[in-house]
């Protein structure tokens, strides 16, 4: 087994290099003085299976197109299996033809990864699991939830929670963490008229005197997230909690989380969070989680038995 990381999230790729027990591969990935991407593996992967780790964030283009180069440098170096671990997938959010003439971003990514040479794609909370089936290759689509629960389990009282789902597209992912802690849910019923712009509305569901946990799969602007908890205080919750797979935190997200009624943000590492860090943030670790995936994927094992 050999692992290689990208530039982007380097820390998460030695997290998962230790849980795995192995060394990464050593590889340079710089840039030409031109900008161009610049790739050599510096030792053989002839007759390997290759695992190769890179976040689509903070710049994804720039990630894109190196995650691409290097699926082509480990191809023609006649890697035996390329096996590309996705921890956040840029694009995801179009998924669709929502509007006319306008591309669906998802497909075309994963036209090119699969088009490049990929084997397997790993991904983590996928915005839309639906995007699987524009791959011609297998996805495994892991669940950060367990990492979550574990987090909010050792850390928070459960005893009087409910769990919010932001929209109705949510309520799933908020289903099944309910179901772990055994609590009742609730949904917040909004609209979009632009992106990156939500407005809230209402809440269906009992909130009152309770902890109020806001599950979703990304936080980026902040604006539903922060417009949810005002609702919820104003509808009698004791306490809001946010909790998010992947936490962008992009424009004027981190100032609208300190003045809002938000006690605390749990987020994963999916995405590296250097610059981004402020007194209501907590970050849990998915480099256990990523590691067993690899781990059973190597093995020819199941992965399922992972899923929440």
């Amino acid at each position: 087994m050999k692992l290689l990381c990208g530039t982007s999230n380097r820390k998460l790729g030695e997290e998962v290099a230790r849980e795995l027990g192995i060394n990464l591969t050593d590889a340079l990935i710089t840039r030409f003085s031109d900008g161009e991407v610049r790739v050599q593996i510096n030792e053989s992967i002839r007759g390997s299976e290759v695992f190769v780790l890179q976040s689509l964030y903070p710049k994804p283009n720039d990630s894109i197109m190196e995650l691409l180069l290097i699926i082509d440098a480990l191809r023609r170096a006649s890697a035996e299996r390329i096996n590309v671990v996705i921890p956040y997938m840029a694009y995801a959010r179009q998924d669709r033809k929502d509007r006319p003439r306008v591309p669906i971003s998802a497909k075309v990514l994963a036209d090119l990864l699969t088009t490049v040479g990929s084997d397997r794609i790993i991904v983590l909370d996928l915005h839309s699991p639906q995007i699987q089936g524009f791959f011609k290759i297998p996805v495994d689509n892991l669940y950060a939830l367990p990492v979550l629960y574990e987090y909010l389990r050792e850390n928070e009282d459960l005893g009087d929670v409910v769990v919010v789902s932001p929209d109705a597209g949510g309520v799933e992912r908020a289903r099944q963490l309910a179901n772990k802690i055994g609590c009742g849910i609730a949904i917040i019923y909004k609209r979009r008229p632009e992106p990156n712009k939500a407005e809230v509305i209402d809440v269906v569901g009992d909130v009152k005197g309770k902890t109020a946990i806001i599950i979703d799969d990304i936080i980026d602007t902040a604006g539903t997230l922060t417009s949810a908890s005002n609702l919820l205080i104003n509808k009698g919750a004791r306490r809001v909690i946010g909790c998010a797979t992947h936490g962008i935190f992009s424009g004027p997200a981190v100032e609208r989380i300190l003045e809002s009624p938000l006690e605390k943000v749990i987020v994963t590492n999916s995405i590296e969070l250097e610059g981004k860090t402020f007194p209501k943030l907590k970050v849990v670790s998915v480099a256990p989680l990523l590691a067993k995936a690899i781990k059973r994927v190597y093995d020819r094992t199941s992965v399922s038995s992972l899923f929440f």
